[in-house]
């Protein structure tokens, strides 16, 4: 669980939920249970990724995929065991029980057939919500918050796409060009790379209207987030 968690990793996930929380005139502190639990689910899908029954992957963040340094069942209990301690984490958070429940019933969601298995833009959408819960955000701000954060996933996905096409496996830290092999629909493969680009810049464009309203010093982070996820695939 350590090898698989600790590893070196963009964080987008936990910094997306800390600066939803902040946003809405939460603290920090009252989120980052919740921050570290989205960031222990998110490994939790990576070694479920890499086994070989789903991706069969060897390299990951850099590093030997997780059941390729301790073998496939121990890597399917530290992923199993990841999922119920981020549950756990998660409660340890000061904040009123109805938040709680909330925020619990949203990250449930988001791992199910409605997010994390349904596809990775769902999956950050509802990483960004828990922090605008936990962040006492009223249920305009939350909603506010989700736009902003589908047009995050969704650019992170084609990002992603165009990384997998244009980047070797020594820059991305995990297997390069593995769409390509087994053929998969992506957004480079179905728009052409040069529009996924410009899709790209859209979305970038469309995230920053989702913020506006919110105080300039708290949308600041977030703003900063976005253009580094976007710029990643220069």
């Amino acid at each position: 669980m350590r090898y698989a968690v600790l590893a070196a990793g963009k964080r987008v996930r936990p910094i997306l939920c800390l600066a939803s929380c902040e946003l809405v005139g939460g603290e920090e502190n009252a989120a980052m249970p919740a921050a570290c639990a989205v960031e222990m689910i998110h490994t939790m899908s990576l070694i479920k990724d890499d086994l070989p029954c789903m991706d069969n992957d060897d390299l990951r963040r850099g590093k030997p995929t997780t059941h390729k340094v301790y073998g496939e069942g121990v890597a399917i209990l530290s992923g199993g065991a990841l999922l119920s301690l981020a549950f756990e984490h998660m409660t340890t958070a000061e904040v009123s029980s109805e938040k709680m429940v909330w925020a619990v019933r949203e990250l449930a969601r988001s791992i199910g057939t409605r997010g994390l298995v349904a596809g990775q833009a769902k999956d950050i959408s509802s990483e960004a919500v828990l922090g605008a819960i936990i962040g006492g955000g009223s249920n305009e701000e939350v909603e506010r918050v989700r736009k902003f954060a589908r047009c995050i996933g969704l650019l992170f996905q084609v990002v992603d796409d165009i990384l997998d096409e244009t980047k070797s496996s020594e820059e991305l830290g995990k297997t390069a060009g593995k769409d390509q092999l087994v053929g998969k629909l992506t957004y480079p493969k179905l728009m052409g790379l040069e529009k996924s680009k410009e899709f790209v810049k859209r979305l970038t464009k469309d995230a920053c209207e989702h913020l506006q309203g919110f105080s300039k010093e708290k949308v600041a982070p977030l703003v900063a987030l976005t253009n580094f996820i976007a710029n990643r695939n220069r």
